[in-house]
């Protein structure tokens, strides 16, 4: 696992965007892959606000990302195994911060809506497969603080929540060597019925 950058990260009050700008920003965003995309950072929670990029890493199973928080959240939920952010909305409410502040392990460019990646659909990330997980990702008190309230509102508002702007969940089907640029394919998706 190669390390690129780790450090203890102080969000800046000052480049918090207000709820106007992130849903005027919303609409620019560029339209995602729907069955292809790529990782564009790997991050490891080494301890709240510690968190590290890392050029590869193996993720597992039982590890998640090698030496992650998640480890050391007892009983380890596999349901909230690996967080996940869209790269573009991670830039807009990061607003010139470094990527690795929102403490999702997996930055990606790919569409992670619900209605594009519904619960269960599985991926090949890297020479990993990952599911995604029923449980919902939603903005804490951790990324208020480092964000802003209305960070907050904006990904967790009710008109564009199936969007998973805050993020979703994937759990580790098969273990497997992941990169940063390392290739992401929709494999298999379930069908949604009665919606």
């Amino acid at each position: 696992m190669d390390q690129i950058q780790s450090k203890n990260i102080e969000p800046q009050a000052t480049v918090h965007r207000s709820l106007a700008e992130l849903e005027a920003a919303l609409n620019d965003l560029p339209v995602q892959g729907k069955d292809a995309g790529r990782v564009a950072m790997i991050v490891r929670r080494n301890a709240p606000g510690m968190h590290e990029a890392l050029s590869t890493a193996h993720i597992s199973a039982e590890e998640g990302v090698p030496g992650d928080e998640w480890n050391r959240r007892l009983p380890k939920n596999p349901e909230a195994q690996l967080t996940v952010m869209q790269r573009d909305v991670a830039e807009l409410v990061s607003n010139g911060q470094p990527l690795t502040l929102p403490g999702d392990n997996l930055i990606v460019d790919l569409d992670i809506s619900a209605s594009n990646l519904p619960i269960g659909t599985r991926l090949r990330v890297g020479e990993a497969v990952v599911e995604v997980s029923p449980k919902p990702h939603n903005g804490c008190s951790k990324f208020a603080g480092r964000f802003g309230q209305d960070a907050v509102r904006f990904v967790n508002a009710p008109a564009t929540r199936d969007r998973n702007l805050r993020g979703i969940y994937w759990k580790v089907i098969q273990d497997g060597k992941v990169e940063a640029g390392s290739a992401i394919q929709v494999i298999f998706r379930p069908k949604v019925t009665g919606l």
